[in-house]
């Protein structure tokens, strides 16, 4: 298949930016969905994979009022999948983490997204997603302003 021309426009820059992002989060809702998660409890997932965050942390990741957090947590601790432990370096805060089947589902769940996203990904070669994954990395460095 014969490449498309390169639109050096900043306006296709930011329509290619949009729609992988659409094309990201149609993969995350569906496997959200079929694990009867919502993007919020899939994200609370990602972020707590290789860490013990307090309350007020996790909130700030997410962007989220300490109430609405503790419902979040608390919906998601009825199920298992994450415990509250008082925090190790100051005993008044409330530190969040994963359980062993908070473990188990998002390494399962991580796999899942790997899958999918290697749909897309296969099509570079090794050099391309090394630089993809630099870019990216830049980007996400700056985040973006509302």
């Amino acid at each position: 298949m014969a490449r498309q021309p390169i639109d050096p426009s900043p306006e296709s820059l930011v329509d290619a930016i949009v729609q992988t992002s659409f094309a990201a989060m149609a993969v995350l809702n569906t496997i959200g969905a079929d694990n009867d998660l919502s993007l919020t409890q899939l994200r609370v997932l990602g972020i707590l994979r290789d860490r013990r965050l307090r309350m007020t942390e996790l909130a700030d990741y997410l962007g989220l009022e300490k109430s609405t957090m503790s419902g979040l947590v608390d919906r998601a601790e009825r199920r298992g999948l994450l415990a509250r432990a008082p925090s190790a370096d100051d005993g008044r805060a409330v530190d969040v983490f994963l359980t062993d089947a908070g473990v188990e589902l998002g390494e399962r769940l991580y796999a899942q997204v790997a899958h999918s996203v290697s749909r897309s990904t296969d099509a570079l070669s090794d050099a391309e997603q090394a630089t993809l994954k630099d870019l990216l990395s830049r980007m996400l460095a700056s985040p973006v302003r509302n």
